[in-house]
């Protein structure tokens, strides 16, 4: 990449990092009010989990998935033709804002099966009452689908025009409004701590309240980008016909795309139903999605952010067939995505129980099992933040074919391992899930780059390696100094939920502090232009 390239990629990314990063800290936020709210580990609480669960898994895989393989790339090759590509959009966004729109009526009608999809196996201590206000709660929730659809539409037509910043702010939106709508609940009907939440205690008014403003919030995410399409020229009309208009490649990409989906689900429905039968134990099924949470935190705000300013860039140039380019692209975003990713993993191993116990408020021994699945998760965040960058690469050549074929290698190996963790003691089961989706990730790392170095002829894999050997040193560094002061504070560490708090902070600021200071010793020239383009955006803003 160019200097003026490295310089666009690296405001692009930190613009999506600030927006991720405010998003995922509210994101915790409103995790810790829903646990003053309704609890952690109870009936009602596991009920709201899978409810609202179904509908941001969808969005995950959706939005990472069909659409992301599908828009960027056909839209930035449409930009070439004379009117710019306007007529192929509209006509692509009709077809797939019609297709959400039935997939979102029919999901909501068959909220009562979609429940049972998730909680049937395995789920021998769900009583029938905690089924049914499940479903209730998903009546509610489902409509999200078509709403985090829409956001994925409008955020990808921005994206692919140069402008990153509002599809990683929006959820800031989301979240403001569902923290609003916890805190409430909260004033009208009281904590979940005093046992009036109970599985009989449920009336409409509450579930509306707590699943409605849950959904409310993701209407909002998805509307807001409205304005700035708006303001960057961008008008939708609706136009149908779409035959002979080039959308045979967009089909074949999403049918790949959406056979992938069907796979991944057919997973994470292992993985759910298990983690649901796990009952009232410290790590239940909430446990498994603080676990998601926190893994997804780094993901989000390194991954994600430099995967999607890197992604138009990479689609732009398999369309001119620059595969050099490509290559150079997948190059810096698997070394910098590594600089988050593996301090990351250092860090939450350390403070994974710190995290836990912050997180859910209730005893120590919550904090600490929900801190052992995180921790089982988080050892995966490498490989599958590598995996998801390098699928990047074969949705700009327009090929899911590859990464369906990844997915499958992926989800056997995870599923294997969640069947062969059902059989472990209650407080291990979701850390063996933790455990099987980090060892499933790293299969599908391997099995990507394998196929991105045959397509690519190459992936600088000797550089990227000798990047990461040399972050990894440094993280273990900062890991030792880290584990001495957690050790220094244990008993502090483990008397409350703010005392928890507090105690990652202590830990979680020198470590960081090593980490860079390491790398900087180990001469890792990402840190070095990270913090070049700190400083250079510091001075320019104190002209």
């Amino acid at each position: 990449m160019t200097a003026p390239a490295t310089a666009r990629f690296g405001r692009a990314s930190a613009i999506m990092g600030a927006g991720s990063l405010v998003s995922r800290v509210l994101g915790l936020v409103k995790i810790m009010v829903l646990a003053t709210a309704i609890g952690v580990t109870f009936g009602p609480a596991n009920a709201f989990d899978v409810a609202n669960k179904i509908p941001n898994t969808l969005y995950m895989l959706i939005g990472g998935g069909v659409m992301n393989a599908v828009l960027v790339p056909q839209v930035v090759r449409a930009s070439k033709r004379p009117d710019g590509g306007r007529d192929y959009t509209d006509r692509l966004l009709t077809l797939a804002i019609g297709a959400l729109l039935i997939i979102t009526l029919v999901l909501t009608a068959c909220s009562a099966a979609m429940v049972w999809v998730y909680t049937s196996v395995g789920s021998g201590s769900w009583t029938p009452d905690q089924t049914a206000l499940a479903t209730a709660f998903a009546y509610w929730c489902l409509p999200q689908v078509f709403f985090y659809g829409l956001y994925t539409l409008l955020g990808q037509v921005l994206n692919a025009r140069g402008s990153f910043g509002p599809y990683m702010w929006a959820p800031v939106v989301n979240n403001v409004v569902a923290i609003a709508g916890l805190v409430t609940f909260i004033i009208l009907f009281g904590p979940g701590s005093h046992g009036q939440h109970g599985i009989h205690d449920w009336d409409s008014a509450k579930i509306a309240v707590l699943a409605g403003t849950a959904t409310l919030g993701v209407v909002a995410q998805a509307l807001i980008l409205i304005w700035p399409l708006r303001r960057d020229g961008f008008g939708f009309t609706p136009r149908f016909g779409w035959r002979g208009v080039g959308l045979g490649t967009a089909s074949r990409v999403a049918s790949w795309s959406m056979a992938r989906l069907i796979v991944a689900q057919v997973g994470f429905a292992v993985i759910s139903n298990v983690a649901a039968g796990v009952g009232q134990s410290d790590a239940s099924n909430s446990a498994y999605s603080y676990g998601y949470l926190v893994f997804m935190l780094p993901h989000g705000l390194a991954t994600v952010s430099i995967s999607t300013a890197l992604f138009t860039a990479m689609s732009a140039h398999a369309a001119d067939g620059d595969t050099a380019s490509v290559r150079a692209n997948l190059s810096v975003g698997l070394r910098t995505v590594g600089v988050m990713t593996i301090f990351a993993t250092a860090a939450i191993v350390v403070i994974g129980g710190q995290i836990g116990f912050t997180l859910t408020g209730g005893a120590a021994s919550q904090g600490a099992a929900v801190g052992k699945v995180i921790v089982a998760m988080i050892v995966g965040i490498v490989p599958f933040s590598a995996s998801y960058l390098l699928s990047r690469v074969f949705y700009a050549y327009e090929d899911a074919r590859t990464p369906f074929f990844v997915q499958i290698w992926t989800i056997l190996v995870t599923t294997a391992g969640v069947l062969a963790s059902s059989m472990l003691p209650d407080q291990w089961v979701v850390v063996g899930i933790g455990v099987s989706m980090s060892v499933g990730n790293l299969v599908g790392a391997v099995i990507a780059a394998a196929k991105a170095r045959s397509l690519l002829g190459g992936i600088d894999g000797e550089r990227t390696l000798r990047t990461h050997v040399r972050l990894a040193a440094a993280a273990i560094v900062s890991a030792v100094v880290g584990a001495a002061i957690l050790y220094l504070v244990h008993g502090f560490a483990w008397s409350g939920r703010l005392e928890a708090f507090t105690a990652a902070i202590i830990v979680g600021i020198p470590m960081t502090a090593v980490y860079f200071f390491m790398c900087l010793v180990f001469n890792v020239r990402e840190i070095r232009d990270l913090i070049g383009l700190v400083l250079g955006r510091f001075r320019r803003s104190v002209r």
